[in-house]
């Protein structure tokens, strides 16, 4: 078995992490959009991260995001479950109309796929994310992919970044307990 302190991303960087943060259990961050950032800490005390678009196909109906992204969470516990707890970046204000649905589409399938299955949720503000990164409560994209780099991951683009900081502030703030 890996040594649990050990946090090894998708393409290969590792930090480590508090032994407070040790729990034994799975879970998932998440920076939900057509372009999902996220984060999973196993039971195993690994960190893999990346992304997942749930962009619609020319031919789709307009719920295929969504069941796609139903889909995508039960694969994911599946092969890393099972999840134990779920947070997610709680977006108070979007720019565009088509964003904000998007976002709360994603966010009713997150919260139902959990309910039915007892996983405990939680949203955490934007601010608090980026405050706890970067030391900015209003950090741009770049910074607060600067700020995932220097904790040792290699997070593809803004999105995958947003996912780890919500899973190292979950870590680091309350045990992963949502």
């Amino acid at each position: 078995m890996a040594d649990p302190t050990l946090i090894t991303t998708g393409i290969g960087a590792r930090a480590v992490l508090p032994a407070a943060c040790e729990t034994g259990r799975t879970i998932l961050a998440l920076d939900l959009g057509t372009t999902t950032g996220w984060a999973i800490r196993g039971f195993d005390g690994l960190i893999t991260s990346g992304t997942a678009s749930f962009r619609p196909g020319r031919f789709d109906g307009g719920g295929m995001r969504y069941l796609r992204f139903t889909n995508w969470l039960s694969e994911i516990d599946r092969l890393a479950g099972p999840i134990n707890a779920i947070w997610f970046e709680e977006v108070r204000r979007h720019a565009g109309t088509d964003a904000a649905h998007v976002y709360g589409g994603l966010m009713a399938t997150l919260t139902a796929w959990a309910e039915l299955r007892g996983v405990p949720y939680q949203g955490v503000p934007v601010g608090t994310i980026k405050r706890h990164a970067t030391g900015k409560g209003n950090a741009p994209k770049e910074a607060m992919i600067t700020a995932a780099r220097g904790r040792g991951f290699s997070p593809a683009d803004d999105n995958e970044a947003d996912a780890i900081a919500i899973l190292l502030w979950a870590l680091e703030t309350n045990g992963g307990v949502a």
